[in-house]
């Protein structure tokens, strides 16, 4: 096998880190084959592999698609779901390096009863990271219902802590806070399934009082950060984590070992699901994802190696590599997990998908809706009240008729 393989990915610090691993010992095992590979930011991955599917030069890329609920309608179909209804990626369904993943994880991502890509792993990110030190130093614990968590941050004010880092200039990672929000108020699978559902068929509004709380823990969030964070990128915060320069930070666990890297020497810090409701039994589980997926382009120009590379990928001893450079829970049965991973385990017994893997933009709703909760309006991301921003929204769902 010769050649060239492409490969485009949304860029992320840890995956990046796994992907340079994963492709130097695709090039040992196969070195007739260079990796071209590009890494490019969330907001410009869509339009950039939208470009190179087009043009037929791209091997292996990432793709989601999956089927909206009937309720949604065709207008809401994403772009992942056209691009597979196009034929544009591979159908992997008969390919033996499918079944090294845990069946009901690759059932729960079949389109249209078809395998088109491969799970690199689990994530959860409605879960809050904290300075154990911090923490002991104040005397705190961890708190397990919103009233705990306004002491903490109280007290870590108090102490001249900033009690809680946000890299607001991407804009994205601010909307973890609203999803973890989102989590605590609406805990289960089925009250997030029942919201979005209810949201569509106008049965509930976004102004209605727990839609509108959600904002008002956003905007509670937002407070204990440092009033200059939306200028702050999501690549300082690691480091200010672990600096001690702020005690927490809502992230996903996939950057743990980016955290773990940010300072040398030991460093002692956990994670707990950010309480946002006032009842602690609705904080005990954290919202998660099936993390990105591998999927090959049906017009690939080396499909010999795009389809090659996958299997690399797939092959357990390769695949416990890189989702332990990732922080990935795996999606292969009997891949062992970290230390950080195995203290996860009392609030990932149950998996409950995080809000934003159950929503379904409406392509004809307005801006303000797009999550729909507004948090980029809430200030200081925007200029608006908690009440306002919802109000903005539900005028711009009302909107989509």
């Amino acid at each position: 096998m010769t050649g060239t393989v492409t490969v485009l990915v949304s860029s992320a610090p840890g995956s990046d880190k796994a992907f340079d691993a994963l492709n130097t010992a695709f090039e040992a095992k196969y070195p007739g084959v260079k990796v071209d590979f590009s890494s490019v930011p969330n907001e410009t991955f869509a339009s950039s592999r939208s470009t190179r599917l087009t043009a037929g030069n791209l091997d292996v890329t990432l793709a989601a698609p999956k089927e909206a609920p009937s309720y949604a309608g065709d207008a809401s179909q994403s772009d992942d779901n056209l691009a597979a209804d196009a034929g544009l990626f591979l159908d992997l369904s008969n390919e033996d390096f499918v079944k090294n993943f845990t069946p009901s994880v690759i059932d729960a991502l079949k389109y249209k009863d078809k395998t088109y890509t491969l799970p690199a792993g689990l994530s959860y990110y409605t879960g809050v990271y904290y300075n154990k030190a911090l923490f002991e130093k104040n005397g705190l614990s961890v708190p397990t219902t919103w009233s705990e968590w306004e002491n903490v941050v109280s007290t870590l004010k108090a102490a001249g802590v900033t009690p809680l880092g946000i890299g607001g200039k991407d804009s994205w990672p601010a909307g973890l806070d609203m999803i973890a929000a989102v989590q605590g108020l609406y805990p289960t699978t089925d009250d997030k399934e029942k919201l979005a559902e209810d949201l569509w068929e106008k049965k509930a509004k976004l102004t209605d009082p727990t839609e509108v709380e959600v904002l008002d823990r956003v905007k509670a969030l937002y407070d204990a950060a440092d009033p200059n964070f939306p200028g702050v990128g999501y690549d300082a915060i690691p480091g200010d984590f672990a600096s001690g320069k702020v005690a927490m930070t809502i992230d996903g666990t996939w950057n743990q070992t980016t955290i773990d890297s940010a300072v040398a020497g030991a460093f002692d810090y956990g994670y707990f699901p950010l309480p946002a409701s006032d009842n602690a039994a609705d904080n005990a589980t954290l919202g998660g994802k099936v993390e990105f997926r591998l999927a090959a382009a049906s017009n690939a120009p080396n499909k010999t190696a795009a389809l090659a590379y996958l299997k690399f990928f797939s092959q357990p001893e390769n695949y416990k590599k890189f989702v332990e450079i990732c922080g990935f829970a795996p999606s292969q049965p009997d891949v062992a997990t970290s230390d950080f991973l195995k203290g996860l385990e009392q609030y990932t017994t149950t998996f409950t998908p995080a809000w934003d893997t159950l929503w379904t933009q409406n392509v004809n709703a307005g801006q303000g809706a797009t999550f729909p909760f507004n948090y980029t309006a809430v200030a200081p991301m925007g200029t608006s009240t908690p009440q306002e921003a919802a109000k903005t929204a539900q005028s711009d769902w009302a909107a989509a008729g």
